[in-house]
This record gives C-alpha cells, sequence and structure tokens, in this order.
C-alpha cells in the first residue's frame, strides 16, 4: 500500500510541475511569424516537450525525471522570453546557439532516459 501512496504521489508531483511548466510556456511573448531564429527555439521546446511526455505515458521516463525534464524546459522558454524582451521580440544568433546548446544537451538527456525505460 505504501509503494502505492508513493507511486500517486510522484505522479501528483509531475502533475503540479507540469501545470506550472505549462504557466510557464503560456506566458511566452507571442512569435513574430516572419522571425525564424525564434520560431527554431521555440518549436524545439515544444517537441521536447512532447519527448517528454511520450516517454511518461509509455514507462520510459520516471515522473521525477519527468519533472526535472519540465523544469528544465520551463527554464529555457524563460531565458528565451528575457532574450527576446530585451530585442524586441526577435533573438541574435549568439543566444540561439546559446539556447540550442542547452537544449541539445536536454535532447541527448531525454534520449537516455527513454533508451534506458527511466533507470538512470
Amino acid at each position: 500500500m505504501s509503494h502505492f501512496k508513493s507511486i500517486s504521489s510522484l505522479v501528483l508531483a509531475a502533475g503540479i510541475v507540469c501545470a506550472a511548466g505549462g504557466a510557464a510556456f503560456a506566458q511566452t511573448a507571442t512569435p513574430d511569424p516572419g522571425h525564424p531564429r525564434v520560431n527554431q527555439v521555440e518549436r524545439r521546446i515544444e517537441r521536447q516537450q512532447a519527448r517528454v511526455d511520450k516517454g511518461v505515458s509509455a514507462g520510459q521516463i520516471t515522473a521525477g525525471q519527468a519533472a526535472r525534464d519540465d523544469a528544465k524546459l520551463a527554464r529555457e522558454q524563460t531565458s528565451l522570453n528575457k532574450d527576446m524582451a530585451t530585442d524586441n521580440g526577435h533573438i541574435t544568433r549568439a543566444e540561439q546557439r546559446n539556447l540550442n546548446r542547452r537544449l541539445n544537451a536536454g535532447s541527448a538527456r531525454i534520449h537516455h532516459q527513454r533508451v534506458t525505460g527511466g533507470k538512470s
């Protein structure tokens, strides 16, 4: 019974983090449809979020790992929003490169979690 309670509390915690992350994603500035750097980074964040969600539903990523991944993606979205705010809704190439570097590391982490089935 206590095993069930611990799983339930992990799922509840992941749900809370997802809701908080969703609020952070909802606060994004409307991207300029003609600005490819912003659109590219936002698409990557959305795709990584979808990969995390798919990994959780497939049982490949644990609730704790998903909560950490969601928090990291929310931080990347916040960083993008701050960069956009300083440049009138645009980001520089250096900012895009920096964001993509961090998203590359996150993508590798998600891949590792999914192939190991949440065991590490």
